[in-house]
């Protein structure tokens, strides 16, 4: 079973973050949520609390396929901060493991400059922030690695590419009709 991970920030668009996860439940991946703040509950953009499956701190990544960070405004920029969490993006770029970053949050791979030369999406207004990026304007890009999705109302369908992307094509299209999404 693939392990994935996907991290909280104080502001994280909510939508971008359950619908991701239920969507990688669904396609049989082990999907742990990550608090960032020291704190397993997490406070959304609209209010909602999570209550994370475990701290920054306390996990081991070692084993992990992918990262995953949801966008959302203070919420990218919160993860943007955190200095571990950048170093470990970096270690999984360099392995060549999958990033996934949706709606603002594609602006911390900007910033480690990860998109150089890679084709990518963000929330309209984020472009400058992907550095070197070809920016496509799309639902969902993926280039090599680096999966990108633009904002929450394509949260579904970035779900459904990381699917894809961990699981394959028929693992997705599976997915995607039991939510009636073909």
């Amino acid at each position: 079973m693939k392990n994935v991970f996907l991290f909280l920030a104080d502001g994280f668009e909510e939508i971008e973050a359950i619908a991701t996860l239920d969507v990688l439940l669904r396609g049989n991946i082990n999907a742990i949520t990550v608090s960032i703040t020291g704190n397993t509950l997490v406070s959304g953009a609209h209010g909602i609390t999570i209550d994370a499956a475990t701290l920054f701190e306390d996990a081991d990544f070692s084993g992990g396929d992918m990262l995953i960070l949801p966008g959302g405004m203070p919420g990218a920029s919160n993860l943007n901060s955190h200095k571990e969490l950048k170093e470990l993006i970096l270690t999984y770029a360099d392995e060549g493991k999958f990033i996934a970053a949706i709606c603002a949050a594609p602006l911390v791979l900007g910033g480690l400059g990860l998109m150089r030369g890679k084709r990518a999406t963000v929330y309209p207004g984020y472009e400058y922030t992907l550095e070197g990026a070809e920016y496509q304007d799309t639902g969902v890009v993926r280039d090599c690695n680096i999966i990108t999705g633009k904002g929450p109302g394509f949260a579904l369908e970035f779900g459904l590419a990381l699917v894809e992307a961990l699981e394959g094509k028929h693992e997705a299209d599976a997915v995607a009709r039991g939510l009636l999404k073909q």
